[in-house]
């Protein structure tokens, strides 16, 4: 599947495959956060558009889109700052251009939105899937305020979040609820688990010295089952996407 991004602004925001860290991450006891493979996937899972300005958002809690005020930081210039952030649909909501218009191949859409686990005090991304396979004009990324006050946006952070999905597919999926014991193996698989997770965390709540040096249980991490099968043919790891390349 190709993802085409034609520029219409002569310098449209840098856009880079999804990075996995992120800074309360960071500084989470132990870096724990990193040991949820789920997580980390998702943060690179997609591409990041990058703000090419720095500057403070204050929104009063009114409703009109002059409610919303913009400052640039010293390293942008008021007008570069107009170019890529506004206030325009009023009701405590900021947009940012992108400076592209997306193109997917047939059958794929674009799902847009706020970098993944990327969390901002005072604001929230607002998502949407656009029918980029014929839409001939760009759309916007927009942030919410959750409630009066200021946010800032700094030069070098990820302000929007592209991924490709399948436009229809979904459509055809039908919800199935059944009792577990419906799938006997699985079942079993499900026990196995359990029995092994109450005791990895009997043993480290009693300090035992392998299970407190081993710290965590990597099964889903490394692909295993809780009997011992090795999941090698599509197991995730670790995703690196491909950075855009000149057309």
């Amino acid at each position: 599947m190709k993802l085409t991004c034609y520029a219409v602004d002569p310098t449209p925001a840098e856009m880079v495959p999804g990075r996995p860290d992120r800074q309360w991450m960071d500084v989470f006891g132990d870096r724990h956060p990193y040991r949820c493979l789920p997580l980390v996937v998702a943060n690179t899972t997609g591409w990041e558009l990058i703000s090419p300005v720095s500057f403070t958002a204050s929104w009063n809690g009114g409703p009109r889109s002059t409610d919303i005020r913009l400052d640039a930081d010293e390293d942008t210039t008021p007008d570069n700052l107009a170019r890529w952030a506004v206030s325009h649909f009023s009701g405590g909501v900021l947009t940012f251009h992108t400076g592209y218009l997306f193109r997917t191949d047939p059958g794929w859409d674009l799902w847009v939105g706020g970098p993944p686990n990327w969390i901002k005090d005072g604001v929230q991304p607002l998502t949407g899937v656009v029918e980029t396979t014929w839409l001939p004009f760009p759309f916007t990324m927009n942030w919410h305020f959750t409630r009066p006050g200021m946010v800032s946006f700094k030069k070098g952070e990820p302000f929007c979040f592209v991924m490709p999905v399948p436009h229809a597919a979904i459509d055809e999926v039908q919800p199935v609820v059944k009792p577990i014991s419906a799938d006997p193996e699985l079942e079993k698989q499900y026990k196995e688990w359990g029995a092994s997770r109450n005791k990895f965390l009997d043993d480290l709540a009693n300090n035992r010295e392998e299970t407190v040096k081993k710290g965590w249980q990597r099964d889903y991490f490394t692909g295993r089952t809780p009997g011992g099968h090795i999941i090698t043919d599509s197991h995730i790891h670790r995703r690196r996407l491909k950075p855009p390349i000149k057309g």
